[in-house]
C-alpha cells in the first residue's frame, strides 16, 4: 500500500500509538491499522493480549462499545475505528482517504458506516480466524442475507468506479472497513459473483493485507470460542 506524504502541522510531531488485540482474531483491529497505514502517519504498534478484559469483549463481541483500536497521538486519545479514520483524515489530508468528489465521499462514508453497525449475522457464523484453514460452515438465511447485501455494496461501487478498489484506483477508508470480510470470505469458502471474487483477491494481495496475515500465523495466543470446527 502506498504511503501518502501527510501535511504537516504541529500534531505531525506527535508519536503515534496504535493499540490492537489479536492479528488472527480482531477484525477491528485490521480495519485500523489499514486505516492508519493509509494516513502515512508515523506509528508504533501495541498489541493488549487476547486476555484482557476489554480485548475479550471485543473479540466475542460482548459489547455494544468497541474501544480496540485505540490511537494515541501526543495528548490525543481516539478510539472506533471510524473516528480513527476521521481524524486521520483530517490530520492527513494528502493522503485522500476518502474520495475527492462530494457524491462519492458521501457514498464511501455510507457503506462504511453500514459495515460498521450492520451485518450482525456475518460476524456471529463467521468469525476471523486467520489461522484457521479453509472449511465450509452452514450459511443459513441471516448469514445469506448478509453477504448478498455486501455483495450488493460491492458490485454497485466496483460498476460506477470501475474498480479494482470500491472508488477507483485508490485504496479508501470502504476498502479498510470490508477487508476483514474478504478474509472471512477466504476462511469460509464463500461463492462469490466473478468481481466479487476479483476484488475479494485484489485486497487480499495487497502488500499491507500480506503482511498482517503473516504475523497473523504467528500468534501463538488462542481464543477457544473462536476455534469453530465445522463442516458439512
Amino acid at each position: 500500500m502506498a504511503q501518502a506524504q501527510p501535511s504537516r502541522d504541529n500534531r505531525m510531531e506527535a508519536q503515534a500509538r496504535l493499540f490492537i488485540s489479536s492479528k488472527n482474531y480482531s477484525s477491528w483491529s485490521l480495519r485500523g491499522w489499514l486505516i492508519a497505514r493509509m494516513s502515512g502517519l508515523p506509528f508504533t504498534l501495541e498489541s493488549i493480549h487476547p486476555e484482557d478484559a476489554m480485548a475479550r469483549a471485543e473479540l466475542l463481541n460482548l459489547t455494544s462499545s468497541v474501544r480496540i483500536p485505540y490511537l494515541v497521538h501526543g495528548e490525543i486519545e481516539v478510539w472506533d475505528v471510524l473516528a480513527i479514520a476521521e481524524y486521520l483524515n483530517e490530520i492527513c489530508p494528502d493522503a485522500h482517504m476518502y474520495p475527492q468528489e462530494v457524491a462519492l465521499r458521501a457514498r464511501a462514508r455510507t457503506v462504511s458506516a453500514e459495515m460498521h453497525s450492520g451485518f450482525a449475522s456475518l460476524r456471529a457464523a463467521l468469525p476471523v480466524n486467520l489461522h484457521a484453514a479453509p472449511r465450509k460452515v452452514p450459511v443459513w438465511s441471516g448469514v445469506r442475507a448478509d453477504i448478498e447485501r455486501i455483495s450488493e455494496i460491492w458490485t454497485e461501487c466496483l460498476t460506477k468506479s470501475g474498480g479494482p478498489f470500491l472508488f477507483g484506483k485508490k485504496i479508501s477508508v470502504a476498502d479498510a472497513m470490508f477487508a476483514p470480510v474478504c478474509t472471512r470470505y477466504e476462511t469460509y469458502q464463500i461463492d462469490l459473483s466473478p468481481p466479487c471474487e476479483a476484488y475479494k483477491a485484489h485486497i487480499l494481495a495487497l502488500p499491507d493485507m500480506r503482511s498482517w496475515l503473516a504475523d497473523a500465523q504467528d500468534e501463538m495466543d488462542e481464543v477457544s470460542e473462536l476455534e469453530l470446527d465445522v463442516e458439512f
